[in-house]
């Protein structure tokens, strides 16, 4: 959207994330990422820290769930998502605060590795991203009788037998 400032953020977690509920039942997780700049000095021939950036994060819904459940304090992560500023008042003083709303995180492969497994779940984000969800309808995936895709038919890179079936093999679909 226009005039909102999109960021990314290369960073670890400071924290394991939080995970609440709203009055409304909606799940939304915080957590704060640390990143800090290095550079290189060539007078001593060393890497040299920065000053840390602390921005506080938080994602919503199905995701928010997902963020607790997959990230844990002290892990590189890479986040993008948009710059929210917010005023509230404490001990009758005003306070405004700047915050990332998640549109996207993961954790950074560049000293780990992962294993990504789908969650089990239909529905949206719950972010308005319109990320996750039924992976196949929005693939345009349909069965005769209005019934769902099976995760086969869903998921165009899913291999059944070596064969063409339900998945590709070698060569890309177009």
């Amino acid at each position: 959207m226009a005039g909102e400032t999109v960021i990314q953020i290369i960073g670890n977690l400071t924290g394991d994330p939080e995970l609440k509920f709203v009055q409304s039942g909606k799940a939304v997780a915080s957590f704060t990422v640390a990143s800090t700049p290095r550079s290189y000095d060539r007078e001593s021939g060393k890497w040299v820290d920065g000053d840390a950036l602390f921005m506080r994060c938080s994602v919503w819904g199905q995701y928010a769930e997902n963020v607790v459940e997959s990230l844990t304090k002290g892990m590189q992560v890479i986040v993008s998502g948009r710059l929210k500023q917010r005023s509230y008042e404490k001990d009758g003083q005003k306070r405004t605060v700047v915050e990332l709303e998640v549109e996207d995180i993961g954790p950074t492969l560049r000293f780990a590795t992962a294993k990504v497994t789908k969650s089990g779940r239909a529905g949206g984000s719950g972010n308005g991203g319109g990320q996750g969800g039924d992976w196949g309808s929005q693939q345009g995936v349909q069965r005769s009788g209005g019934q769902r895709p099976t995760q086969a038919e869903a998921d165009p890179w899913a291999t059944s037998g070596g064969g063409r079936q339900g998945g590709y093999g070698d060569e890309p679909p177009f």
